[in-house]
């Protein structure tokens, strides 16, 4: 099974896609490892933007912090909802508060946004896990804080907020820091990219048992 494809002429079309991808950004990966150019290349045909294989940096230790939380079958915890739908054939849990009772009690209390209040209840509720931000970057900077404060204790983020307010400034604030990290420079990301970085991690753990 590749990329997510369930019949021959699927697995077929994904093959010469990941192909094409391969040729195009080869020269733009070779400094990574086998398992980083994977990760990069999953989001450039997940993306169709080959830029990604230039703005996605890479953490030391973040792929084998990330696959040794996923072997151990620890939570994953995303930003919205519509990144925890796209993460798929993960045997542990993948959570989202942001709908959550608290999380709106929260955000409301803080005078936060309810991406950020999400954060603050995971970490009330013991999370750790690996973070996974698709959208919003004061999601980000909550999970950096908390990290920081010795309050919330994870494996890795994955932090790939998108737009232009706050998005680039909070990715290169996480950059700074000691958690390992993928991230993508500037305004682009996005739930596709997200789910991309996620779901590779998740097939890399498989290969590496």
């Amino acid at each position: 099974m590749f990329m997510g494809a369930s019949t021959k002429q699927g697995q077929d079309i994904a093959l010469k896609s990941r192909e094409i991808v391969r040729s195009l950004i080869s020269d733009k990966i070779d400094h990574l490892s086998t398992e980083e150019k994977s990760i990069v290349e999953r989001i450039v045909h997940s993306t169709a933007d080959v830029e990604y294989a230039e703005l996605c940096h890479i953490s030391s230790g973040f792929v084998e912090c990330s696959i040794e939380s996923i072997k151990s079958g620890k939570d994953i915890l995303t930003d919205i909802n519509m990144v925890r739908a796209g993460i798929n054939k993960y045997s542990g849990e993948v959570k989202c508060f942001i709908n959550h009772p608290e999380t709106i009690k929260m955000a409301k209390k803080e005078g936060i946004t309810r991406a950020a209040a999400a954060i603050g209840y995971a970490a009330e509720y013991g999370f750790k896990g690996i973070v996974v931000i698709g959208n919003a970057p004061t999601a980000l900077y909550k999970v950096i804080e908390l990290v920081e404060e010795g309050i919330m204790d994870i494996e890795s983020v994955v932090g790939v907020p998108v737009g232009f307010v706050g998005a680039a400034e909070s990715k290169d604030a996480l950059e700074d820091t000691q958690i390992p990290y993928i991230i993508t420079k500037g305004p682009k990301g996005g739930t596709p990219v997200a789910v991309a970085a996620v779901n590779s991690l998740i097939q890399l753990s498989k290969d590496n048992l």
